[in-house]
């Protein structure tokens, strides 16, 4: 197995049980089976949920609102994992607890830095803000990362080794998070959109559903590998295997013929805009919060 040498003897709290915080647990044990025993999980009240991850992963679980309260002041690490609409009135519960010796991991889409360290009722504590995206749930994800001023380097290697257990990183301002949401955060979902229609044009063709499919899904990888092995520009490979008035070439003027690449490139700015969107009523839900 791979070494930790960073999250190899710290203790880790995740504030949350849904899938994101599986996803990074599950990628920390497999680097490291010793980890699970400094990992804690809670969640407000399904029971069922952390016994689950309990049994699968080894990590300890906990429920009582004063006990996590107390890990909370002891913890190394805080994983912020619970849902952005509940997150502003739950992290008031830990106001004035943190110290600047931990570390707060953020994977709340919408919730910014500044409103996170108000809430917590420290201006100077070190928060990462990432964005992750499904994939993370394989090993193969792509998480950004925004780190908070002055962030030490030490801590930010923390941050970089836990979400590379589960894919790549790549670091950026914490306004960029916006536009990352709208490649890798979303774009999961564009891809499977796109792997639809795929499947649909081959059963319209003749095909069968299951081959369809398996065509369809065969294509993506071996084109999403290309790109990655090769480092070509995909516009480059993409002329390579489009021949003059060839299949390819057909195919791809009738994509042109229905604003393709413009439809993509809009829906990425829209998913930003929304993200914008959604990240302000967040933000503005927590200061009414702190200033009622």
């Amino acid at each position: 197995m791979k070494q930790q040498t960073g999250l190899s003897d710290k203790t880790i709290l995740f504030l949350g049980a849904g899938s994101m915080a599986e996803a990074i647990i599950r990628g920390l044990v497999h680097q490291q089976a010793e980890t699970a025993k400094r990992i804690t999980v809670t969640n407000r009240s399904n029971k069922e949920r952390l016994e689950g991850l309990a049994q699968t992963y080894g990590v300890q679980t906990e429920q009582d609102p004063d006990r996590i309260r107390d890990l909370a002041a002891q913890s190394d690490l805080i994983v912020l994992a619970m849902k952005p609409a509940d997150a502003p009135a739950a992290l008031l519960a830990y106001r004035g607890l943190l110290t600047d010796k931990q570390l707060i991991v953020s994977v709340i889409a919408g919730l910014s830095i500044e409103v996170i360290r108000s809430l917590l009722g420290h201006d100077q504590l070190p928060v990462a803000r990432t964005m992750p995206n499904t994939s993370s749930s394989i090993g193969l994800g792509m998480t950004g990362i925004s780190f908070s001023e002055e962030m030490p380097e030490t801590l930010k290697q923390l941050t970089m080794d836990m979400f590379q257990s589960v894919g790549e990183t790549v670091l950026t301002n914490e306004d960029n998070l916006h536009t990352l949401t709208g490649i890798s955060g979303s774009g999961p979902a564009y891809v499977y959109y796109f792997v639809e229609a795929l499947v649909a044009g081959g059963i319209r063709g003749g095909l069968n559903a299951e081959d369809a499919k398996a065509l369809a899904v065969s294509t993506l990888i071996g084109a999403a590998a290309m790109m990655k092995q090769t480092g070509e520009d995909p516009a480059e490979l993409r002329r390579k295997v489009t021949s003059p008035n060839g299949t390819t070439q057909a195919a791809i003027e009738m994509l042109d013929r229905y604003s393709f690449k413009d439809a993509v490139e809009e829906a990425v700015l829209r998913c930003a805009e929304r993200s914008r969107e959604i990240a302000g009523t967040i933000d503005s839900n927590a200061r009414n919060l702190l200033n009622p």
